[in-house]
């Protein structure tokens, strides 16, 4: 269920690629670092419910405090458009928590499985796959919902079209990835058995590293998170690479649109200490299992002590959180769309 590891400058895969991409091109040069200004400043959204969480009683700063971050891959070609109207958006095809400690430099990562079958108060109360909590309610309702499963603030949040990737790979001239099964996948234009991949270390394109992190027929969906934080890793390691450098503009250019966060610029670049140090990463995933409808049953006992783990690393107490003004906004919008 755990793992502890120790990197150096990996970990990007903990924030989102992109996030330190843009750094990179910020340390290396000018135009580069106005060119990713522009381009999260272009990608900024605030939640509905304000800067702040419900659970934080003061602002945060990533500069200086213990902060959290959720991570939302959409299969969606034009994630610039949702959020236009509730109901509509598309279902996560991959949800990652991130906790941020500033004094250890220590980061825990928690793949949350798509399949989770968890409550959606914001909704109508009852459970639903957690995959639903954006369709239903957009980056608010997901990080409400991830709120009180966890019984943590959810600082920030970074909605990625998970197509980017396939972008971002091909704009680095592929990634090296240790395949582990042989299988074949549909493409992204939905042409079966189109991408064809042999178990072992190779080369990925875009499209053969989209398939990798995409396909659920050849294991579990808590294998499915392994290899989607996998492909990330690889992205890393080739990006934070000298001979990256000069491709960072067309890593930039692969982003375009394809990212929504409520981070700021200058909060992203708050993240340098972290990717510039010796930093510890424990990695862990919702635990449960899959019933016969596939829906994933949380084990609740076991999941209590990774909750109380990252409320530890964030430095917080319990929260009981009761429906409040920002919580009946939302479930106002919801009603309202339906």
């Amino acid at each position: 269920m755990l793992k502890n590891t120790k990197r150096r400058k990996l970990l990007i895969y903990v924030t989102i690629p992109l996030l330190f991409l843009i750094l990179a091109g910020g340390v290396y040069a000018s135009v580069l670092f106005n060119k990713a200004q522009t381009t999260v400043e272009k990608a900024h959204k605030e939640l509905d419910r304000g800067e702040q969480s419900e659970r934080r009683t003061d602002e945060v700063d990533p500069k200086s405090d213990n902060i959290s971050i959720l991570l939302m891959g959409v299969d969606d070609s034009e994630t610039r458009n949702i959020g236009d109207r509730l109901g509509e958006g598309p279902r996560t095809d991959a949800l990652l928590l991130a906790t941020f400690n500033e004094d250890k430099k220590s980061v825990k990562l928690v793949h949350i499985p798509r399949d989770s079958y968890v409550p959606l108060q914001f909704y109508d109360g009852e459970n639903h796959r957690i995959n639903s909590a954006y369709h239903f309610g957009l980056a608010d309702g997901a990080v409400q919902t991830v709120e009180e499963l966890f019984d943590i603030p959810v600082d920030y949040y970074a909605t990625v079209n998970f197509n980017s990737f396939m972008d971002i790979v091909d704009a680095l001239n592929g990634i090296e990835v240790d395949v582990p099964v042989t299988f074949s996948e549909q493409d992204s234009q939905d042409r079966s058995k189109a991408i064809n991949l042999e178990k072992g270390l190779q080369t990925l394109n875009g499209e053969e590293a989209l398939a990798l992190a995409r396909t659920r027929k050849i294991d579990t969906d808590v294998e499915r998170g392994k290899r989607q934080q996998l492909i990330l890793e690889a992205i890393v390691k080739k990006a934070a690479s000298l001979g990256s450098i000069t491709k960072y503009g067309n890593v930039l250019d692969a982003i375009g649109d394809n990212i929504i966060t409520n981070l700021t610029f200058d909060e992203m670049l708050s993240f340098y200490d972290y990717a510039t140090g010796d930093v510890t990463i424990e990695t862990y995933t919702v635990p449960g299992y899959s019933n016969d409808q596939y829906d994933y049953i949380v084990d609740y006992d076991a999941f209590e002590i990774i909750k109380q783990d990252l409320k530890a690393h964030l430095n917080i107490e319990t929260t009981n959180v009761e429906t409040n003004t920002a919580d009946n906004h939302l479930n106002d919008k919801v009603q309202n769309n339906n």
